[in-house]
């Protein structure tokens, strides 16, 4: 029996009924967005899709997943017809929410398969079959350990099946090349990242990981090279030429019809908006969010002190309106995407040479990938608090290999989970928020001691624990969750200061954040085991 299929149906099972429970729960701006684009890939012509602005949701993804949404308006017109109208703005009948919401669960198939496919070549890697009986229990442990922690990942659950979003489908295409990676079908690997950039351009900041690594591995090889002659010698014509041919059909099949009508300006307008502002309406925790505290204080500061005063222009430059807008900073320098694009690059660089000097494991790829989405979510452009789910979910194939990429994957999801936290602002939301934060945590904690005895116990280096200062900082998104949830309305805060318990989550969290990203960091490029 194959044990490991067994493991993905009953976890997919249990996931799909909760996620059936979450139907009628609250429904974001994205819902609408969605069922917007189904009408208007509907409706329209091809040539219309991203001209059309009728509904301020234009389409602003890739056009694969605007074929993925004209595939689902074919069977959404059966349901029910005035859905895929276009003028019908806000529409949301029960049978289009079921429709829509079904669709989702549905497509998250694809995130369980992805995940099965990894666990069972790793459990082939591994040769558990052929391990005693203890062993291969504890390799079994992992592999439901992980992926229980995949498929029921606390942040997927409530972006898509509640906030909603597609993101598990996605999440199973990145998967299916991480996994196809893992298992040195490189051409496979390349497939399904092209297509995944897309479906979704933003995963293009984890390029640059599948890039040195293709042309380091299959282009050239894992051996080391003493100087730049021996490696140009050595590089391999037939598999760059195969990249670039599954690279080139992709893209061309995706973005073609649109380049022969003339749209590539417009389709690149739609794609990178730059004037919706550096930060997002509620600050991802990032580095920007820190930023522009340090804005902020500095400025009252100033007042305070009567070094600064204040003038008509400081409301306008202000970036704690919690509003999508072009903002200026009041005192720093104000930020231009061309710098964040920088610093995202130059942060990137040292884990890209890193892995281009040992390239020798796929998991010295993944740590690639995870540093990757970190620096693009720290120091990127309007980044959203849902990004980080780009780091959390491959970090979890890492968290079951060494114990302390099982303590920063504890630490990173707890902080990461909890900035969810306001996209789900209703109350009837606020039980269901609490329960599967506190049931994740719980189950990560538990479940990847199990994998890992040292993360809880002494007989393990103090650097494998989770210390005392960590203890003791997640402790404080109890507090914080007091004052957000019932302090901040009894002090009477709610109108004079509504963005403070957003700013607070945000600040709080980017600390986490950023001292998740140095510790893994520090710990990827110092590690021995994956030069080997």
């Amino acid at each position: 029996m194959d044990y490991i299929k067994v493991y993905a149906v009953r976890i997919g099972i249990v996931a799909s009924i909760f996620k059936l429970l979450l139907i009628p729960s609250y429904r974001s701006t994205d819902f609408e967005v969605h069922r917007n684009w189904l009408a208007i890939t509907h409706s329209l012509p091809l040539s219309r899709w991203y001209y059309e602005n009728s509904s301020e949701w234009t389409l602003d993804y890739p056009p694969l997943f605007a074929w993925f949404e004209y595939s689902l308006s074919q069977a959404a017109v059966v349901v029910d017809p005035m859905m895929t109208v276009l003028s019908n703005l806000e529409y949301a009948s029960d049978k289009t929410i079921i429709f829509q919401r079904v669709s989702v669960i549905i497509t998250d198939f694809l995130l369980i398969y992805a995940i099965y496919d990894f666990c069972k070549w790793w459990s082939i890697d591994r040769n558990l079959l052929a391990l005693s009986i203890s062993e291969r229990y504890k390799g079994n442990i992992k592999i439901f350990v992980l992926m229980t922690l995949v498929i029921l990942n606390f942040g997927l659950i409530i972006v898509d099946h509640i906030h909603f979003q597609y993101n598990g489908m996605l999440f199973g295409i990145f998967l299916l090349s991480i996994s196809k990676t893992a298992q040195e079908k490189f051409c496979q690997a390349a497939f399904f990242f092209i297509l995944l950039l897309n479906f979704k351009h933003l995963f293009v900041y984890v390029a640059p990981a599948y890039l040195v690594y293709l042309l380091r591995i299959y282009c050239l090889g894992k051996y080391p090279y003493t100087t730049w002659t021996e490696m140009i010698q050595d590089f391999r014509l037939i598999p760059l030429a195969k990249l670039s041919v599954i690279v080139l059909s992709v893209v061309s099949i995706s973005f073609g019809p649109f380049i022969v009508m003339g749209q590539t300006n417009q389709l690149i307008s739609r794609l990178l908006p730059f004037k919706r502002g550096l930060c997002h309406a509620y600050w991802a925790p990032n580095f920007w969010a820190l930023y522009n505290v340090a804005d902020k204080a500095i400025a009252i500061i100033g007042l305070h002190f009567g070094v600064l005063k204040k003038n008509s222009n400081w409301k306008l430059a202000s970036m704690t309106g919690g509003k999508v807008i072009e903002s200026d900073h009041i005192i720093l320098p104000s930020i231009q995407p061309s710098t964040t694009f920088g610093l995202t690059l130059i942060f990137m660089l040292p884990s890209m040479v890193h892995l281009w000097r040992f390239p020798y494991s796929w998991r010295a790829f993944l740590r690639g990938i995870v540093l990757c989405g970190f620096s693009s979510f720290i120091f990127g452009w309007h980044v959203h608090e849902k990004h980080l789910i780009t780091v959390i979910v491959p970090l979890t194939l890492l968290a079951i290999e060494n114990v302390k990429d099982a303590r920063l994957f504890f630490f990173l999801s707890c902080v990461g989970h909890y900035s969810l936290f306001p996209l789900l602002y209703e109350p009837k939301e606020t039980p269901i928020k609490y329960i599967l934060f506190v049931l994740y945590a719980i189950f990560a904690y538990l479940g990847l001691n199990l994998c890992h005895p040292g993360l809880k116990t002494s007989d393990q280096s103090q650097s494998s624990r989770i210390s005392l200062s960590e203890k003791i900082y997640l402790f404080g998104l109890f507090f914080l969750q007091i004052y957000n949830a019932f302090l901040h309305s009894i002090f009477n805060l709610s109108d004079k200061l509504p963005f403070l318990p957003l700013l607070l989550t945000s600040v709080y969290c980017s600390v986490g954040v950023l001292y998740a990203w140095l510790k893994f960091y520090v710990h990827s490029i110092s590690l021995i085991s994956d030069r080997q």
